[in-house]
This record gives structure tokens, sequence and C-alpha cells, in this order.
């Protein structure tokens, strides 16, 4: 299909029925956002920036500075230096060096934040980008956490789903910014008639929904120190949360299975799709939201040594998850529903 630039070509990903095991009641769909240009926020990055631009915030030549370790740097590079400005990213020692390369490849600057401060990496990050913002006037930060173009930018996702199956009964995915999930599913309740279950996925030692944070936790794509301004917590119904050692077998298991190769992000929200696939009756269509390739964690949860390094002796995963309280902390598979009456 012809695009006329880089930029019309984020969108309209492959939506793929997995084929799970004997089990399986639902019809469990994998909305395969990886395979975006660079992943699933190049379209925030192409939402946010373009309206900027339009609106006059965003002026011509002006640099773009935007703190990310991961995806969100990829899309703000592959738009910012398309349309011609300087890209700074503000990033932390987490960061791959496959997204790294990747950055200065695109031409970007990238800044590393060398230690954590009050609220772990996060904070460290945000303050660098305040001292780049105050040297750098009319400088242009995308602000991806309070960004509403963030969630907005999903609107065409949920139409893509509409497109394809027609409706969404449940929709699941993993919450870093808020964005993806909280977007696509205020999104999905304006378009559909129908009834919309929404699954957010966390990581144990996240701050989002409550739990105590962990700044040492491994996984990366979701999860938080803080707790960002889209995720809007009205919209979601039910939270899971998974450890690293689960998060890590759910992945290698969606690859062996599946035969996709994925983050860590896509691995938990492959989980919990499979076991609300055995749990709902014939005909319901969940989708499940798959944000990260797998590419940028050759060297960490795909490599055998690292798993050692960190103490994780065998890869594997509950057969269900255990339903908590939600001011119970958890450290293994757990969910909890996040209004009354459910």
């Amino acid at each position: 299909m012809l695009r006329n630039s880089m930029i019309e070509s984020i969108g309209n990903t492959p939506l793929v029925k997995l084929r799970l095991e004997d089990r399986a009641i639902g019809n469990v769909y994998a909305k395969l956002e990886m395979l975006n240009p660079y992943g699933m926020k190049d379209r925030v990055a192409k939402q946010i920036i373009l309206e900027a631009k339009r609106s006059g915030i965003l002026k011509d030549d002006a640099p773009i500075i935007e703190s990310s370790s991961g995806t969100m740097a990829l899309g703000v590079a592959l738009v910012g230096t398309y349309l011609g400005h300087s890209v700074h990213i503000v990033t932390d020692p987490r960061m791959d060096m496959i997204t790294m390369v990747k950055l200065q490849s695109l031409g970007c600057i990238v800044h590393v934040v060398e230690r954590m401060t009050s609220q772990g990496w996060q904070s460290a990050r945000l303050e660098r980008l305040a001292e780049l913002l105050e040297a750098s006037p009319g400088a242009f930060w995308p602000q991806q956490y309070e960004n509403p173009n963030n969630p907005l930018a999903y609107a065409e996702l949920a139409r893509e789903l509409i497109d394809d199956i027609g409706r969404v009964d449940i929709l699941i995915g993993s919450v870093g910014s808020g964005g993806s999930l909280c977007g696509t599913a205020r999104a999905l309740r304006t378009q559909q008639a129908a009834p919309l279950r929404v699954i957010g996925l966390d990581a144990v030692g996240s701050f989002i929904f409550g739990q105590p944070d962990r700044p040492t936790r491994l996984q990366s794509g979701l999860g938080n120190s803080l707790i960002p301004a889209n995720v809007d917590f009205s919209v979601i119904d039910e939270v899971h949360w998974l450890s690293d050692e689960e998060a890590f077998a759910a992945t290698h298991e969606l690859v062996r299975h599946e035969k996709i190769f994925a983050g860590n992000s896509s691995g938990s929200t492959y989980a919990v799709a499979r076991w609300l696939g055995q749990r709902v009756p014939a005909g319901t269509n969940i989708v499940a939201i798959f944000p990260d390739r797998g590419d940028r964690y050759f060297s960490t949860f795909y490599n055998r040594d690292y798993l050692e390094q960190k103490g994780i002796q065998s890869l594997r995963i509950p057969e269900a998850p255990q339903h908590v309280q939600r001011d119970v902390i958890v450290n293994s598979w757990s969910y909890c529903h996040l209004h009354e009456g459910q």
C-alpha cells in the first residue's frame, strides 16, 4: 500500500487472531502496534507534534525535548527529525543499546541521567529535562504523560478495531503513560453501542495503581514511579500486576506459541488475555494491545545469562491470578476491581 511519507505509514497495524489452546472459548485478538515503523508511540508522536505545529505551539526549526526510555523516544525521533526539528531525548541507564543506536542514527541528541532522585529515574529525567528547557527558549516539550493528544491519538486505533471486528467486548493493555489504554477505551465507548470492559496491565513494584514503588523492578515499557495525568482511572475496570519473572515467562511463551517476538508489556497482556479467553462466553471479542517489539530486549530477559544474573532461575507463570483488594501489596500475578459493585 503506497504511502507518501514515513509519517503516513503510522497506523493501520495488523489485528491477528491468536490460536491459544484447546481451553480457549472467546476470540482473542492481538493488535500489533509494534508493527508501526518504530512502535506504538509513533501514533502519539504524530498526533502531538502535528497538532503542536498546526496550533503554532511548535515553531519551525524549534527543538523538541522529551523524556523517554523507549518507544516514545523513537516516535518523537521519527516524526520530529522528519519534519526538520532537532530532537533531544532525556533517558536513563535502562535504555537498551538498540534503542540508543536507533536514536543516534536518526540524528537525536541523547541525554542520560546518571542517578535516581526523589522519585526514581522518572523524576531524575524530568529534572534534567527542565534544565534543557530553561536553556532552550522556544523548545517544545511533548509531555506524553500529561498531553491530552496522547490518548486522542488512539481514536484512530479504536476505529481500526471497529472496522476489523465490529465490536470489542474486552480491551486489555499495559499502562505506562496511560494514553494507549485510556484513549482507546474512551474512543471505543463513543464509537460502539456494545458495553466494554477495560483491563489494565501493570508491573509489580509500579506506583500507578497504589502499590509501593520499586525502582529496581526489571520490566520496562509499562509501570511508573509517578501517576501520569493521562491515566484515567474512571475508564479502567480492572488492573492486573505481574512480577518480573511472570512477565518474562509469558513473553517467552508468546513467541514460542504464537510466534510473536515481543517485549514484556505484550507478554503480560498476552497472559491475561489467554486466561480471560477461557472464562468468557463463546463469541466474546477480546482485544490485547501489543505495543513493543522484542529486539530491544535481546540482552536482557531473552538472554539466559541476564536472567541468572538477576536471580531468575526458572520462567513460570501461575495458571491463574489471585484476586485481591486494592489496598493489598502484591508480589505475584494478582488483580483487583477498581470500582465498587464489580
